[in-house]
């Protein structure tokens, strides 16, 4: 894989412009959720009850109240000196039921009474349209024209929706829908696999365009084809459901269930309450400041520290102190936009912080052990150490942890509390040079000026042992089949010790070998004092005989052939 430092500059600007638009698209989003719902949260109004489709709910309107055929509003009323507008809904929408159902001939007419207009419906009075019904600045007359082309209008829809016939058409057509979706939901999914062209040919048969290879997807533009699917079955299914007065009603009524739900309170901090939506929007606005606050020190790490030649510890120091400061402000921003008082927490806070102090003890060690880390710097990215007898290349230093990859390039994840309880070997730590020896034993027959010699002959033909601080060859003593040296060197790469050491010792031993050095083995001598007494069993000692016995009878009988 390239680097960075070897893409073309053209690629490079069209990276830095992607990922500068798209932190400047979450900033301005967050910035929108910010000003935008929680205006909606504190007036504490869910905008499907104010839609006029699903607004259907008569007992909870008081100064308005939707005329509906079919779970389809018409025009609202208003309430009357004698009745509320939901019982003068109710009045109305019952007449309306009973016309539908009636196979009688049509007819509304407006007549006026006591200076007032009155629609009829067959020939039954239906409403009275008084002043507080008139809207856009109508007359009475007119708004009693437009309500009773209205009505006729829905009365014949319902009417036409209950045919047989066209009951039987609109099932055609649903069907059709449905099979179309169906192929649309098929051609979104293989496009997580194929282009455009690809999908289409694998979506028809028939079609050969062996050309054209399956490109894989990023994750954005996989999450934009499950969201198209999402609106695409939700849009055919919403479709579907109002070509049928009875699907439409529970359609509605599982809309309105759900809004309820939603809309409901579930608890009260303060004066405010909170119901699910405002809990859901306020985890959305939560999610888009981690984002937010993500892109923000991912792109001061990158471009504007790495621009400044800092080295990777001090752009991680900076980067996750920027960060959780901007958590912790854009919490408090977040929790004060939305209306939350932060004193009606004090109480709920301090209960918490006894039981965070309890439950959370190694949580909150390991974080404040992380800061001291981060500030203190005895421990930095990329260091070479060695804690609970793992040694490895420290990768990441979090707020709870460090990633430590060991040679053999497994990640360990240890808490930052034991890298201040207990011993730490850094070789990185303010010098990554370090010294380390290689024992080494020959036999007694051997002189030691030259095998001195040939130590140090083979730590300097090594690149990566330092010429300063010079080899060392020390006489440690003489072993019991042995004489034993070590041989110390310097090298400024901690991390590649076990390398080093194994190809030290096979020059040492070709060197060894040129030079008729004999490297010995441990040999033992064993001295028996007395007699040992060995004692056979009887049957052992038969069946012994009786093999000396044939062994010589075969000998015998050999000779004398």
């Amino acid at each position: 894989m390239l680097s960075e430092n070897k893409l073309p500059k053209n690629c490079q600007k069209k990276a830095r412009f992607r990922f500068l638009r798209k932190g400047i698209f979450i900033v301005v989003l967050l910035l929108v959720a910010c000003f935008v719902t929680p205006v909606i949260a504190q007036t504490n109004n869910f905008p499907l009850e104010t839609f006029p489709l699903f607004n259907l709910d008569f007992a909870n309107t008081t100064t308005k109240a939707a005329i509906a055929i079919d779970d389809q509003e018409i025009f609202q009323v208003s309430r009357t000196e004698q009745l509320t507008a939901s019982e003068r809904a109710e009045k109305i929408n019952a007449a309306l039921k009973i016309a539908i159902a009636s196979s009688q001939q049509l007819d509304i007419t407006i007549q006026q009474r006591n200076k007032l207009p009155v629609i009829y419906l067959n020939d039954r009075h239906l409403l009275t349209i008084i002043n507080d019904d008139l809207v856009d600045d109508n007359s009475s007359e007119q708004q009693a024209e437009i309500w009773a082309d209205k009505l006729e209008e829905a009365i014949k829809e319902a009417r036409l929706a209950r045919n047989p016939q066209e009951i039987q058409e609109r099932a055609i057509l649903a069907v059709i829908v449905f099979l179309v979706a169906i192929a649309l939901d098929k051609l979104i999914r293989l496009l997580r696999y194929y282009s455009l062209i690809k999908a289409f040919s694998k979506l028809l048969p028939g079609t050969k365009l062996d050309n054209l290879e399956p490109h894989k997807l990023k994750f954005l533009l996989k999450l934009r084809l499950i969201l198209a699917r999402v609106i695409l079955w939700f849009t055919t299914i919403y479709w579907i459901s109002d070509l049928f007065p009875a699907s439409r009603h529970w359609r509605n009524v599982l809309i309105n269930f759900f809004s309820g739900s939603f809309s409901v309170s579930l608890f009260s901090l303060g004066d405010r309450a909170y119901s699910l939506f405002d809990l859901l929007i306020l985890a959305a606005l939560f999610w888009g400041l981690f984002i937010a606050t993500q892109t923000i020190t991912t792109f001061l790490r990158t471009k504007i520290l790495h621009q400044m030649r800092m080295n990777r510890s001090s752009q991680e120091v900076i980067s996750i102190i920027v960060k959780y400061g901007l958590i912790v402000l854009g919490t408090i921003i977040l929790l004060q936009i939305w209306g939350v008082n932060l004193s009606s927490l004090a109480i709920l806070g301090s209960a918490l912080g006894v039981g965070i102090g309890f439950g959370l003890q190694d949580i909150t060690k390991n974080f404040a052990s992380g800061l001291v880390l981060l500030f203190e710097r005895s421990v930095q990215i990329g260091d070479f150490i060695e804690v609970n007898g793992n040694r490895g290349i420290v990768e990441k230093i979090q707020a709870r942890s460090i990633v430590l990859k060991t040679l053999d390039r497994v990640s360990i994840v240890v808490p930052n509390s034991r890298l201040l309880a207990d011993d730490v070997i850094n070789w990185n730590h303010e010098n990554p040079i370090s010294r380390f020896a290689l024992p080494v034993g020959v036999a007694y027959s051997c002189n030691p000026e030259i095998v001195k010699e040939i130590l140090l002959q083979g730590a300097k033909e090594h690149q990566e042992v330092l010429d300063y601080p010079q080899p060392q060859v020390f006489f440690t003593g003489f072993g019991e089949s042995s004489l034993d040296f070590n041989l110390m060197i310097w090298i400024n790469e901690p991390s590649r010790q076990a390398v080093i050491k194994s190809e030290l010792y096979f020059k040492i031993e070709r060197l060894l070998r040129e030079h008729t050095m004999e490297i010995p083995f441990p040999q033992r001598d064993l001295y028996l004092r007395g007699s040992v007494p060995l004692g056979l069993s009887p049957e052992l000692e038969t069946a012994f005989k009786r093999w000396l016995n044939d062994s010589t009878s075969q000998v015998s009988e050999n000779g004398n052939k």
